[in-house]
């Protein structure tokens, strides 16, 4: 006879935690964990399944109700990010849905757009939507290996004339150009990264530019994670 023994979750009531920055906003509602479908094969870990959207009015240019490329490849980047830290084996036979919902644009689709930034603008936003879902899982209950946050850092060129320099969480908008960018999911107490975007041109001939970028990027994301622990206890004091 099959095992259809199911572990439930943590009970208790839960709040969408909200992240803000600059002009970046959004929020994380999560469904965890639930029974899959009788009809899905069995597995004996959590099936992970997060799906990022930016809301209709979030931008200047209005989005549609189905989502077109970019947000699909933002949610194959979180989900990677977020599936390095979850505990998946505690929970067998169930499932955790993920939803982001972008609730603000880091800055207007069109402008973005005219200036050719908007691929430098989806690092901040994947940024944001991995930090934001680490504390929707933490505030559910969920058992992960530690609390996973994003972090961007980008090399840009310096101002008249001068070399390139680094930038923590670039507004593409403040620079004239950027050459290269990099995103990470970093776990602190761990000292692991669970997912990087790098993308760019960088001068082969120094191989350490690369080290140095990714390392400035996972500084934002402990920055990052100062934050969302600090917000993180508040929520057990009050609660």
């Amino acid at each position: 006879m099959a095992d259809r023994r199911r572990i439930n979750g943590p009970g208790g009531i839960t709040v969408a935690p909200v992240y803000e920055a600059d002009e970046f906003a959004a929020s994380t509602r999560t469904r965890a964990p639930n029974g899959i479908r009788s009809q899905s094969p069995f597995s004996p870990h959590m099936v992970l399944s997060t799906h990022v959207k930016y809301a209709p009015f979030a931008t200047r240019q209005r989005r549609g109700y189905l989502r077109d490329s970019t947000e699909r490849d933002l949610s194959t980047h979180l989900e990677a990010a977020l599936r390095g830290a979850l505990i998946a084996d505690r929970w067998p036979k169930s499932g955790v849905d993920v939803v982001v919902t972008i609730i603000e644009g880091d800055q207007a689709r069109q402008v973005a757009v005219e200036q050719g930034s908007e691929e430098w603008d989806m690092m901040n936003v994947l940024s944001g939507c991995i930090t934001v879902a680490a504390a929707a899982l933490a505030d559910a209950g969920i058992d992960c290996v530690d609390t996973v946050s994003g972090g961007v850092a980008a090399l840009v060129s310096g101002v008249d004339n001068d070399g390139p320099i680094m930038v923590l969480d670039p507004v593409p908008s403040e620079h004239s150009q950027i050459l290269a960018a990099c995103c990470v999911a970093y776990l602190p107490s761990r000292d692991e990264i669970t997912n990087l975007w790098l993308k760019g041109s960088l001068p082969s001939s120094d191989a350490s530019l690369h080290r140095d970028l990714i390392a400035r990027a996972v500084h934002a994301s402990k920055g990052a994670n100062l934050a969302v622990a600090a917000s993180l206890r508040e929520s057990v004091i009050v609660g």
